[in-house]
């Protein structure tokens, strides 16, 4: 084999048999690679942003690592946002990236050019802040070494993306017929140390009255979220919450589940972090869209307890008071031996606050201006799609919309909760569809962010994806239209002003792909579902429909927009003393 065709082979015997790619000449020996090889396959997409958001789908829909393909210069720096969505989510991908002939890249001594080779460009150092692991190789026996570590870098502890960069003349090189590759040991956890865990987790809720559990995105990154729900059933007297990206690995209907948190977190949820008096919390970073911008407002009465398997992480919380466990949460069965008990009065109040506001639509806007409500659409979306279907949301406004409102039985929910960047929801939609074809994939949108990647309805065309793309249209920015509301008196410049969309469904029509248009909520019809193909579907908002509830800077989570009453805030925070500031 050369080299290129030891990439391709290597990551067939991964089981990362299709690559995502836009060909260019740097890369061209491994495309060719890819294609001679019987049991590999492609996908050619118009721009390499949205070949990296292809490629982050795969390991949330069923553990498989996306593998991307670029070439040198533009190509390769045009994978950047999609491999940030892969970092800050502690999604594994791999990016293989074309670079020129070493012989190119003169070392002229004395100098510092910018540039030897054609599009020569050092994407390495470029993309080492947002990657476990990059590298250039030199020669064919580095590519086999490195092919090996990297990928067992991205799959192994805290996840995430990895690029290994190969110039043109060791894509050429005869390399052998082995594909050397031995899978990472299995650490696992020492009686001892379980042991040692699991009684101070026992000691950390032992006179806990209010315990409550927060179920972050890195319970089920780790594997293990059946064994947290099995634990958390057994335990149905212990509420528990969620992180966005934790929102994808149980069943809503959980008992003792009360919602989301966080700054458009549901009101219910939030109340109960506010008011408990121990908070496990597993696999979750606590980033500043869950505690908001002042940490310590959150959880004020609450003793906080942290587990995560990056330390980098726990370091955080030294001068805050948390107690830190460290643990590959793949242990946590081991562990999670303590059975809580709560009190009555505790186990009385969580049941109030969930039957005022959980899975309730919270928006007033539309129905003070009788205008569509995204949320009620999102609801009766949601009934209709399958029990296994595949959702993605975008960001903005929509993205807060949906994961809001969607109640999840047994569908894969996810968007980029970390990067959240516009234009990620059709690429991701698209990597899923190729990845799962059987499966129904819904991904939500708004109509700035559907721009940004519009071109990908030539992909999804192309390809014959069974994908449905529902465009929340309300001709803006409205995340921050809201946003300029509050702090700049309604002036929506770069929103409003100077923001234009075009006629989506023309768009649709030149590229060949269905177009439906929602009006009104009786709009969303059975056909849209029965529909065999790519298909976008505009739904059209008042412009300055509302994201509610949304927490305003300088404000305590439970605190959001629209405010409650002051008696009521005081009465919903029974064990906690809190007076909105002025």
């Amino acid at each position: 084999m050369i080299g290129a065709e030891y990439i391709a082979e290597f990551f067939r015997q991964r089981g990362s048999d299709k690559f995502f790619l836009v060909t260019g000449g740097a890369c061209a020996f491994i495309v060719d690679a890819i294609g001679r090889n019987p049991k590999t396959d492609y996908v050619c997409f118009q721009h390499e942003q949205a070949a990296a958001m292809a490629a982050d789908s795969l390991w949330r829909v069923d553990r498989t690592v996306g593998v991307t393909v670029a070439t040198s210069g533009p190509g390769a720096t045009n994978l950047i946002t999609g491999i940030a969505c892969s970092y800050f989510d502690s999604i594994p991908t791999v990016h293989i990236t074309g670079q020129v002939n070493q012989s190119e890249s003169a070392n002229f001594i004395g100098t510092k050019v910018r540039q030897a080779g054609f599009q020569e460009t050092n994407i390495v150092d470029m993309v080492k802040p947002i990657t476990k692991y990059a590298v250039q190789v030199k020669n064919g026996e580095e590519l086999k070494i490195e092919l090996e570590k990297a990928y067992n870098i991205a799959i192994s502890d805290r996840k995430g993306p990895v690029l290994i960069d190969v110039p043109m003349n060791v894509q050429k090189e005869e390399v052998g017929d082995v594909i050397i590759y031995n899978a990472p040991k299995e650490e696992k956890i020492s009686t001892q140390e379980s042991q040692k865990i699991s009684q101070e987790i026992a000691e950390f809720f032992k006179d806990a009255k209010r315990p409550a559990v927060l179920f972050g995105a890195g319970v089920g990154l780790s594997g293990t979220e059946k064994d947290v729900v099995e634990w958390l059933n057994k335990n149905s007297s212990v509420p528990f919450v969620a992180s966005w990206n934790g929102l994808t690995y149980f069943n809503h209907d959980m008992k003792n589940y009360h919602g989301q948190i966080g700054v458009y977190g549901n009101r219910g949820a939030n109340f109960l972090v506010q008011n408990c008096d121990a908070l496990l919390v597993l696999g979750s970073r606590l980033d500043n869209r869950q505690r908001s911008g002042n940490p310590k407002s959150f959880a004020p009465v609450a003793k906080v307890c942290v587990i995560d398997v990056d330390v980098e992480e726990l370091k955080k919380y030294k001068n805050e008071g948390y107690k830190t466990i460290h643990l590959n949460l793949k242990d946590i069965k081991e562990v999670l031996t303590v059975v809580p008990t709560p009190s009555q009065e505790w186990i009385d109040y969580v049941a109030s606050i969930k039957k005022e506001f959980f899975g309730k639509d919270a928006g007033e806007f539309s129905k003070k201006n009788k205008s569509l409500s995204p949320y009620g659409v999102i609801q009766k979306i949601n009934k209709m799609i399958e029990d296994d279907a595949i959702v993605i949301a975008d960001t903005g406004a929509n993205l807060c919309w949906v994961f809001q409102i969607f109640h999840r039985t047994n569908q894969i929910i996810y968007t980029a909760g970390g990067n959240s960047p516009m234009a990620y929801s059709f690429p991701a939609a698209i990597g899923a569809a190729l990845h799962k074809p059987q499966a129904q994939v819904i991904a939500f949108t708004g109509d700035g962010s559907f721009q940004m990647n519009i071109q990908e309805l030539q992909t999804a065309y192309f390809n014959k994806l069974n994908i449905k793309i529902f465009i929340l249209n309300n001709d803006g920015y409205g995340i921050i239209k809201q946003f300029q509301d509050l702090y700049f008196e309604g002036r929506y410049e770069a929103t409003g002003h100077s923001y234009s969309a075009p006629d989506f469904g023309k768009i649709a029509e030149a590229y060949g792909v269905k177009y439906f248009r929602i009006n009104e909520i009786d709009d969303v019809t059975q056909e849209i579902f029965d529909y065999q193909g790519p298909a976008v579907i505009d739904i059209i908002l008042h412009p300055n429909t509302l994201i509610e509830p949304k927490l305003e800077m300088g404000r305590a989570i439970h605190d959001q927009y629209p405010y409650l009453p002051e008696a009521e805030i005081h009465s919903l925070n029974k064990f906690n003393n809190y007076r909105r500031a002025p």
